[in-house]
């Protein structure tokens, strides 16, 4: 595809984006207009955007609230989104890596797979949400709570995924693998799991919107920090302004991360763009 005409799709995708928020804001901005809803609980995006410098002093993490001021407010923003980001990266990691790795050993190890799947089955529906205490227990007040509950988000949908998309690979694949000589290390590792690959990043991008849910809970009541324990400081405060510049907040960052995700796709599977003719989508 020429860069001319991938440009013309961004900017056809960034308009879309652009008319899509803009439709939304408009209709809440009517309603309020209308008298429907009350500025107190549900405030329009002109009323909790109207005071950004004084909203940006509840991101102070510093004793006196606001002490640093508005340029602080801003670096204080900042800092809470990269230590929420921060925890969601690292847990994703960790789940993303050992999945693949658990997946591939219950697939090609029946010792393994005979006594690891009963406990899977057992712990896999159970809420990330739930394992909260448990992370508190075992790890204390810090970021490990929060990277804890997003590991579980991630690992045990990885390590199911990565089991059953092995036996999708094509046995002709293998059967080439093993004609040229290759080892099972080097047949998992240039054939299957390239072939899988596509899938588990599917999988990833899918469970990263669960996986910023349950760190945002983490935060509220196992951390003390990040996006999350605003959220709770404004609903103990009874704060409508700041939950809503909060949730804006959070939005913005969670399709940022998506859109990174997609991007690291895309170089990291170059023979699947290259098989689809080299469509960035």
């Amino acid at each position: 595809m020429s860069t001319k005409k991938k440009w013309a799709e961004k900017q056809a995708e960034f308009t879309w984006g652009i008319a899509s928020l803009s439709l939304f804001a408009g209709l809440w901005e009517l309603v309020w207009a209308l008298g429907w809803a009350n500025p107190l609980l549900l405030p329009p995006p002109h009323i909790f955007l109207s005071d950004i410098p004084g909203t940006l002093k509840f991101f102070d993490t510093s004793n006196q609230i606001g002490a640093i001021g508005a340029g602080g407010g801003v670096i204080a923003l900042l800092t809470t989104i990269a230590w929420t980001t921060f925890r969601v990266m690292v847990g994703l990691f960790i789940g993303f890596v050992l999945g693949v790795a658990s997946g591939a050993l219950v697939r090609y190890f029946e010792p393994v797979r005979k006594l690891f799947m009963p406990l899977v089955s057992l712990l896999a529906p159970i809420s990330p949400v739930a394992w909260l205490p448990v992370s508190i227990f075992l790890f204390g007040i810090g970021n490990v709570p929060a990277i804890f509950l997003v590991f579980i988000t991630v690992y045990f949908a990885i390590l199911l995924s990565t089991q059953n998309q092995i036996e999708t690979v094509p046995v002709n694949y293998l059967h080439l693998a093993r004609i040229m000589g290759a080892s099972r290390w080097q047949t998992f590792s240039r054939v299957v799991l390239p072939a899988i690959l596509p899938g588990l990043f599917m999988t990833l991008r899918l469970n990263l919107f669960a996986a910023w849910m349950v760190v945002l809970i983490a935060e509220a009541i196992g951390v003390g920090s990040g996006l999350g324990q605003i959220v709770s400081v404004a609903r103990s405060t009874f704060n409508a302004k700041l939950v809503f510049f909060t949730m804006g907040v959070i939005g913005i960052a969670g399709f940022t991360f998506d859109y990174a995700l997609r991007q690291i796709q895309h170089k990291v599977l170059w023979w699947v763009q290259t098989n689809n003719g080299g469509s960035s989508k």
